[in-house]
């Protein structure tokens, strides 16, 4: 029940398997993608299958069947527990060139974007629930003005307006 658009850009992720055409992300805070550390695709997402491996293919067929009978606003809602599969795949950041999982999760639709998400847990509150669900990792690159140069690992997703950091040339 989206209305009005986003503002954004998309940024492409190549997939280490080269079978499998690059991923493309849609985003509303580029300014973040050195802090990407892993990607979500909608379980709707033509490439879904493409990307499991044989080891995980009956966890994400199963996990997309079960999505499949939950309805989107339900499915998306920001109380609705964040749950997803490992595809067994990865996607290089293309700014980092740092390796990647790809996985699927409810929170992430097909019909908004491009279905693909760069997941930045350090700087958004769905993507932060998602990595300390399932021990993804968090890295920060904006921090307040007030805190030193090199924070912890948040305790929650820092959302506001900061300072860039450990952002190669930005």
């Amino acid at each position: 029940n989206w209305i009005g658009r986003s503002e954004g850009c998309e940024l492409i992720f190549p997939v280490e398997d080269d079978k499998v055409e690059p991923l493309k992300v849609f985003t509303t805070r580029a300014d973040t993608v050195y802090g990407a550390t892993y990607m979500v695709l909608a379980p709707e997402h033509p490439k879904v299958a493409a990307l499991t491996t044989a080891e995980q293919r009956e966890r994400v067929e199963a996990f997309v069947e079960r999505m499949s009978k939950v309805d989107k606003v339900v499915r998306t809602d920001v109380n609705t527990e964040k749950e997803g599969v490992w595809t067994g795949s990865y996607a290089m950041n293309p700014f980092t060139e740092e390796r990647i999982p790809i996985w699927i999760a409810n929170f992430v639709v097909a019909d908004y974007g491009t279905g693909a998400v760069m997941s930045v847990p350090a700087h958004d509150a769905r993507d932060f629930a998602f990595a300390h669900k399932y021990d993804l990792p968090i890295k920060p690159v904006i921090r307040p003005e007030d805190e030193p140069e090199n924070p912890s690992v948040p305790s929650e997703a820092f959302t506001d307006d900061g300072i860039l950091f450990d952002s190669g040339n930005f």
